[in-house]
């Protein structure tokens, strides 16, 4: 997960802006001083030095600029209200003198040096302030605000409200990341939410990773467009988002991994949330906590909602056609193949013609994009902290078809 793969790998899935991640930890944030260099207002650009050698390494389909946006995912555990709290926030700052001082701040209050993603005994509406108070133009967005254990709304330990977190500071959050378990239909249920844009990251742990969740905007490319994009709610600045199908993240149903137990929230309160296997409580999901703060039915769309699309990972799509697992090395043959032929992912994914793909010999492929496209897959829902397991055919369905990729 250094500048140069992220650069590259930027370029193979379609992203024109990445978050660095972990701006507060020391060591990163001199490797970012070092690789990186000022384009865009708020944006940065990799320093020829370093781009020029993976650049080989990028087909000619994908080649096209990339832009860094600082960033950083924070932890934050602390009592509130007789309850233990667990709020992992996002911050995005505009250049390294606003990151700077909010390291400087944040070194003073706890330990920055042991952790990528810092764990901070801070009240979230304390963090909030300090980061303001580091520069105005730094932005505050929740993340992945209804995972159990670690999110504003978290069933474990959130909040019911994001107004209990941030009290008064509230209007400063203008964003609500959605997760990989949940998506901008889930969130629609409560009414509450509406004030907020829903954006989408894809919380990659490494380069082959990013992309799983994206954001679309339609505005300069400028750390201050893309911001009052969300601040201001510009419907012909920011686009929606591309998301995971919510059911494949590790938190949507309820359940308890160690005993295999999957739940739905029905099924979960017929319980009395104890798992059958062991009789322990089960980890409460995503699907259930926005049941349980939701004021609106199943299929509600508010007026002011963004559009979204979601996707499967064309290697976890290339898996399945080959009977491989997605770490595969004729996975990977494949999907650079199909870079080399069509353009970078996202365009394979969401917006090459399917006839163009069949043409190519593709067939298959191309009856799993347009089901892709359509939400026609099968999934068993992922729980605990299992990851569900999607699929685009049957069993029978692809015996059927002669396997197009050669």
């Amino acid at each position: 997960m250094n500048l140069e793969n992220l650069y590259k790998w930027a370029q193979l899935k379609g992203i024109t802006v990445l978050g660095t991640g972990d701006f507060t930890h020391p060591k990163w944030f001199a490797e970012l001083r070092e690789k990186l260099e000022p384009a865009e207002p708020g944006l940065f650009q990799l320093k020829k030095k370093y781009a020029q050698p993976v650049e080989k390494e990028i087909p000619e389909s994908c080649r096209a600029p990339v832009r860094f946006l600082l960033s950083v995912e924070i932890s934050t555990i602390y009592k509130k209200a007789d309850r233990t709290r667990k709020v992992h926030i996002l911050f995005l700052s505009p250049d390294f003198l606003a990151a700077g001082r909010l390291n400087a701040a944040l070194q003073e209050f706890g330990n920055i040096k042991s952790d990528g993603r810092p764990i901070l005994g801070m009240d979230c509406k304390q963090l909030l302030q300090m980061v303001l108070d580091a520069s105005a133009e730094n932005i505050c967005i929740p993340a992945h605000v209804w995972t159990p254990h670690f999110s504003v709304l978290g069933a474990a330990s959130g909040f019911d409200a994001v107004e209990e977190c941030f009290e008064e500071l509230t209007p400063h959050i203008c964003a609500l990341e959605t997760g990989l378990s949940s998506d901008p239909p889930m969130n629609w249920r409560v009414s509450a939410l509406d004030r907020f844009v829903l954006v989408s990251n894809s919380d990659a742990h490494s380069p082959e990773k990013i992309g799983r969740e994206a954001n679309i905007f339609n505005c300069d490319r400028s750390y201050f467009a893309m911001m009052a994009a969300l601040k201001d709610k510009q419907y012909q600045a920011f686009l929606g988002t591309i998301e995971f199908f919510p059911e494949e993240g590790k938190y949507h149903y309820d359940g308890h991994r160690s005993c295999n137990t999957r739940m739905t929230p029905a099924e979960t309160q017929a319980r009395n949330a104890l798992c059958p296997v062991c009789g322990k409580k089960v980890t409460i999901g995503v699907m259930h906590r926005v049941a349980h703060l939701a004021d609106r039915p199943e299929g509600y769309k508010p007026p002011s909602a963004f559009n979204f699309r979601s996707v499967i990972p064309l290697a976890e799509v290339l898996a399945e056609l080959h009977s491989v697992g997605d770490k595969s090395a004729k996975v990977a043959r494949h999907y650079f193949k199909l870079l080399e032929r069509f353009g970078n992912e996202f365009y394979i994914l969401l917006d090459c013609p399917l006839a163009e793909i069949r043409q190519a010999g593709f067939g298959l492929l191309a009856e799993a994009l347009k089901r892709i496209r359509a939400g026609n897959v099968h999934i068993n829902p992922g729980y605990d902290g299992a990851y569900g397991v999607i699929k685009v055919f049957e069993p029978w369905e692809k015996q059927e078809q002669q396997l197009s990729l050669l």
